[in-house]
């Protein structure tokens, strides 16, 4: 699995040092450390860690193959609620 983390964009929320910290470590307040190559016995941690970037920072390369179930369980990002189909 290959991450690139776009460090122009990333805010420094380090929703993904909670949800991967073996893979996303936070140096000082603002600088984001991680590995760009992360184990694959990481991968549902990475998984979560992408959908729950507020910014859309990180891209991961070879998440396809992941069970829906990662995904599925994924901390949705602030703003992310679906919106209701009834005009109520």
């Amino acid at each position: 699995m290959r991450l690139v983390v776009d460090l122009n964009r990333c805010q420094g929320y380090a929703q993904c040092a909670f949800l991967a910290p073996e893979v996303f470590t936070m140096h000082g307040e603002e600088t984001l450390v991680y590995d760009p190559a992360a184990e694959d016995e990481h991968r549902e941690k990475v998984a979560r860690a992408v959908a729950a970037c507020p910014v859309r920072a990180i891209t991961a390369e070879g998440l396809d193959d992941t069970p829906r179930t990662a995904t599925a369980n994924a901390t949705p990002f602030a703003g992310s609620r679906p919106e209701s189909s009834d005009a109520g």
